[in-house]
């Protein structure tokens, strides 16, 4: 079973519908054994790191989440849930994260041409960095759409795909059974659903 942590934070319906697409059995769920013990775990998240990671903590599923990933369980972290995985976050100040990735979330204005908006919001093609498994159906100029403000940095040793807006930026990450997409999936159309599928056959 494939559990979508559910902390008050995420578009958890659209992501159960994708499993459900692709014919995957995956449930929404707010009960941290039943996370702990579930087969792979996704950590959904939208809105501003702090919050999301308060939520996820006073909830009691920060430790079912991360006990499970250092026991060898796949998980998958989508846009908020991605930056989740590292060690820290700088949006509005300098709050923790899990700590299961090396590196920062860090905004991308500054980095980025002033001329470009932020938020990206949008298509954008994919370029591949690294082999996991987890983009075996994934090509070289996919198109994903994003939607963030800060990204990933000083990840190197987890970095799997970039995008291009203005700057490289981080677009996912993998560390064995840890990983995280910046963009989303579930909104990605065929390429979103196929990175789907190759987690579920992790």
């Amino acid at each position: 079973m494939i559990a979508i942590v559910d902390y008050g934070v995420g578009n958890l319906f659209s992501l159960k519908s994708s499993f459900a697409m692709i014919g995957a059995e995956a449930k929404v769920s707010a009960d941290a054994a039943e996370i702990a013990g579930a087969d792979k775990i996704i950590l959904p998240g939208v809105g501003a790191f702090e919050d999301a990671a308060r939520k996820l903590r006073n909830s009691g599923l920060a430790d079912a989440v991360v006990g499970a990933a250092r026991a060898g369980t796949p998980l998958l972290g989508i846009c908020l849930g991605m930056q989740l995985l590292f060690e820290k976050s700088f949006e509005f100040g300098e709050h923790e994260g899990l700590g299961l990735l090396r590196g920062k979330v860090v905004p991308m204005r500054g980095v980025i041409p002033d001329d470009l908006k932020v938020p990206q919001i949008g298509w954008n093609a994919l370029h591949i960095r690294a082999k996991h498994p987890l983009l075996k159906n994934t090509r070289e100029g996919n198109h994903v759409y994003f939607v963030h403000s800060y990204y990933a940095a000083d990840c190197d040793d987890s970095l799997l795909a970039t995008t291009e807006y203005g700057a490289e930026l981080t677009a996912a990450v993998a560390k064995d059974n840890v990983m995280g997409c910046q963009f989303h999936p579930e909104k990605s159309g065929e390429v979103g659903l196929d990175i789907l599928r190759a987690f579920c056959e992790l």
